[in-house]
């Protein structure tokens, strides 16, 4: 039974107030909790199935599983990796000693860019955001180099975390350089050199408030143009012969760091880019080598999410594993721990779950009638993904583990499948997009909306309690899963989704009034959050506000389906909808997503949603003098 006085005044803590009083964030965890309980769960599920197969217990005819065994032992062999210590490593920091100029640099840009070695750029192939029609073509696609710091923010002179961070890095980098051979001296050095360069990109960075404007991440320009403007960094012909082609252009996502590039990147910069790759290149693969290497690398990760250790051993190489036979593994644990019965349930839940959004459309009073009908073409023509996909990714039949026993490393197995990864992300180039291409594998916990492939995907591991069981009522399902599905419908129509057509294209089908009566109540929804505190900083509104539409879409959408059912246990759902939020962090985890995740607080999403719906009030009976009430004129509804 719920306290009523708390529900009154923080209906989050009134759900999960005893639950935060015992929980105990594990000691290799930022979080605990919600989404990260479910994790741990699949986790165990898996972890201890290829334990049974490894001693015998489980047996598998899946090669692909075989595979990935092979590879899982040889991360798991720390014996082995102690002993090799850092000398699976050097061949790739002689690389980076040998190098004179960048004229050096570009003669290797080929095997560097295959090989996943640092560069101050990144190039991909991903679709055309402007294809027209129902084939979409994918192109090249360009970005600025990654910073040290996790936001363009955290390098204001006002920004007292920055410091900090740096301090952490620079003894980390220090310590490994040194565990590379390097003198004291020798490593202070470099590190300050590596620094500087990354602080001179920084300026022409994106922070993470522009870089979730995805229409202003389109930016075309002719491959020729920016082939100049990376000046010394002559890598032309390099493209073409990775591409297969030479490309007439290329989307660039940070215009004004490539118009700059050669203010950092020049003749003169070369020694500080030099040891910036040097630093880079050593941080990038101690996750690869010894314990010592795993433990000292992972320093500055775990002092920005506040971790207290880091990943036991074999849990680590498990993730290790997972994370490049990430479908292979999905696809074992879908049709295990969901199958086929599952998925068709719950895939038929969606289409309804669309249905109710279509008729709310259809209804919509702020929306002219010819904007409401496009807006049921593109409800209409969204892909529906459920469970694990219906095919497996052909690049995985390419992965071959050369083990220990054959002179295979950790490091040279994972060098070996990122070169087939990026080539055949690059051999996707001037191909038609494939929509039947997960983002996600399905033992994940989560969920999403593509905007460009017109598609919603729930992976099967988020599909459980809390989220969605048969012995939870219907009304506590669409407090949990039904909201969360009409989340990621609501993102075809959120500030950035809005902008795609039916066919995933960065094309307007809005009139200009609606199109100005849309932004008005996005804004409302922005100055809802902006400015809230949360632990010891502010919400950016304009951050968060796509992931607040789709939530407020989502849970509107649940409601009125909860509703629906006959007989509706509106404080059941309600509850159910704060219960999939329950949280509980460390500050300096939850400092780090304030300043970089595009979803607000776990907590706040919990707490101010439900104050702009009516049903909240009315099912709890909140009054103008309590904490939860939100006066009428405040409340914001937008789908």
């Amino acid at each position: 039974m719920l306290d009523a006085t708390k529900v009154k005044n923080d209906f989050y803590d009134a759900v999960n107030g005893e639950w935060l009083k015992t929980a105990e964030i594990p000691s290799d965890h930022s979080s605990t909790g919600g989404f990260m309980d479910l994790v741990d769960d699949v986790d165990k599920k898996l972890m201890a199935d290829f334990a049974d197969m490894k001693s015998g217990k489980l047996t598998t005819d899946d090669a692909l599983i075989k595979e990935f065994l092979k590879f899982y032992d040889v991360a798991a062999n720390f014996e082995k990796r102690d002993q090799d210590g850092a000398e699976p490593l050097k061949p790739y920091l002689e690389k980076v000693e040998a190098l004179e100029s960048f004229a050096d640099m570009v003669k290797q840009f080929k095997e560097w860019t295959l090989a996943g070695l640092p560069i101050p750029f990144s190039l991909g192939v991903d679709p055309d955001l402007k294809s027209q029609g129902k084939t979409k073509l994918n192109v090249l696609w360009a970005e600025g180099g990654n910073l040290i710091l996790p936001d363009k923010t955290y390098y204001d002179k006002d920004n007292q975390a920055g410091p900090q961070l740096l301090a952490v890095f620079t003894q980390m980098a220090e310590k490994l350089l040194t565990m590379v051979g390097k003198s004291a001296d020798e490593a202070k050095a470099i590190v300050a050199d590596a620094k500087e360069f990354d602080a001179s990109m920084a300026p022409f960075k994106k922070n993470s408030e522009e870089m979730s404007d995805v229409a202003k991440l389109y930016n075309p320009i002719a491959f020729s143009d920016l082939v100049k403007q990376l000046g010394v960094f002559e890598v032309g012909d390099a493209v073409s012969e990775l591409l297969g082609q030479t490309p007439e252009q290329v989307i660039v996502t940070e215009p004004k760091f490539f118009e700059n590039f050669t203010s950092f990147v020049n003749e003169d910069t070369f020694p500080i880019f030099k040891n910036w790759l040097l630093v880079n290149t050593v941080r990038q693969f101690t996750g690869y080598l010894s314990e010592e290497f795993r433990q000292i690398g992972s320093t500055y990760r775990r002092a920005l999410s506040g971790q207290k250790e880091t990943m036991k051993q074999q849990k680590s190489a498990f993730y290790l594993a997972r994370r490049t036979f990430s479908q292979v593994v999905g696809d074992y644990y879908g049709k295990k721990y969901f199958g086929e019965k599952a998925k068709q349930d719950v895939h038929d839940m969606v289409v309804a779950m669309t249905g109710v959004y279509k008729e709310r459309l259809q209804n919509n009073t702020w929306l002219s009638q010819g904007t409401r009908e496009k807006a049921v073409v593109k409800l209409d023509a969204m892909d529906i993904h459920v469970g694990y996909p219906d095919k497996m990714e052909e690049v995985y039949k390419r992965l071959h583990t050369t083990t220990v026993e054959d002179g295979g490393s950790l490091l040279s197995n994972v060098q070996e499948f990122s070169r087939i990864f990026t080539e055949d992300n690059l051999s996707k180039y001037n191909k038609p997009v494939d929509k039947e291409k997960w983002e996600m594998s399905a033992d994940t916990v989560n969920a999403y909306y593509s905007p460009e492939g017109n598609l919603i995907c729930f992976p099967a591991a988020i599909l459980q309690a809390p989220f969605y069981s048969l012995t939870q009522t219907p009304s506590q399902n669409y407090g949990g899963i039904g909201a969360v599905m009409a989340h990621e419908i609501s993102h075809a129509f959120d500030p950035n989704g809005a902008l795609f057509d039916e066919n995933g294209s960065l094309n307007n089908w809005w009139t200009d009034s609606d199109m100005k009566e849309f932004k008005k109540r996005s804004q409302a929804m922005v100055e809802e959050f902006d400015g809230l505190p949360f632990a010891g900083g502010k919400v950016n509104g304009k951050l968060v506000v796509t992931e607040n539409v789709a939530d407020d879409g989502g849970l509107s959408c649940a409601l009125e389906a909860a509703k629906k059912t006959g007989n509706p246990d509106l404080e059941a759902f309600f509850v159910n909808w704060a219960t999939v939020w329950r949280s509980k962090s460390t500050t300096e985890y939850m400092q780090l997503l304030l300043s970089i995740d595009v979803h607000a607080p776990n907590k706040l999403r919990a707490n101010v949603q439900v104050k702009n719906f009516d049903e909240f009030y009315e099912t709890f009976d909140i009054q103008p003098d309590d904490g939860m009430y939100l006066p009428p004129e405040k409340r914001v509804q937008i789908w």
